[in-house]
Order: structure tokens, then sequence, then C-alpha cells
């Protein structure tokens, strides 16, 4: 029997992605976890945020943290609000690629389960 691939992550949203048997012949091209990811994409403002979250957590001590507010306020100005899932995405985008670690209250969680307030911080 073969074993089950390991899981990725969204390509929009940062979540992890479970292998599931339907995908078990295009296992390596799927890239969304969901068809509302697939639609979405990743937009230039996606791609803003995600930017601004890096140049933020640049700007600071090594161990300092920012949160998704900072950069939705940054790229959103008095329209922030609704770019706060936008840079929660980023920040999910962000700790895929292994940049940043996502945390509550100075504890290291999964990103794609989080709920509630988070803090972003640089991989130490």
């Amino acid at each position: 029997m073969a074993s089950t691939p390991a899981p990725k992550s969204c390509a929009s949203c940062g979540r992890e992605i479970q292998w599931r048997k339907k995908w078990e012949k295009n296992w390596d091209e799927v890239k969304y976890c969901s068809d509302a990811c697939r639609k979405r994409g990743i937009r230039p403002v996606d791609e803003k945020l995600t930017r601004t979250i890096v140049e933020l957590l640049d700007a600071r001590a090594a161990a300092a943290t920012v949160c998704p507010s900072e950069a939705a306020r940054a790229v959103g100005g008095d329209d922030w609000r609704d770019l706060m899932e936008p840079a929660r995405r980023a920040a999910r985008r962000l700790v895929a690629a292994g940049e940043v670690e996502i945390t509550q209250r100075g504890q290291v969680v999964d990103p794609s389960t989080a709920k509630g307030p988070i803090r972003i911080r640089k991989v130490r």
C-alpha cells in the first residue's frame, strides 16, 4: 500500500491542504484548498500585504512581532479593516515559505487553525 503524500500549503490562503483520494492522479498540480481560493488566487494587494509584513518585520528587532492590522493599515489606509483577512492570508503564506511564525500569547501556533488575535514574527 502506497503512503499518503505530505500535506502542502494553499497558494492563496496559506492553509494546509490535506491529500484526498480524489486528487490521487493530480496531487502534484493541486495548488488551492478550495474553489474560492482558486478564484481569488493572488491579487496585487495580496502581494503588497506580503511585502509590507516583511518590511515591518525588517524594521524591528529580531524577536519583535507585528500584528496583521499594521500591514492592513499601511496598505489600506482608512479602509484597512477590509484587508484584515487578506493580511492574515499573507502571513500564512509567509509561514508556508518558512519566513515567519504566527504566535498567540507568545507561543507558536498552527496558522491553519489559529482563531482570534495573532502576531507575526521572523523565524528564529
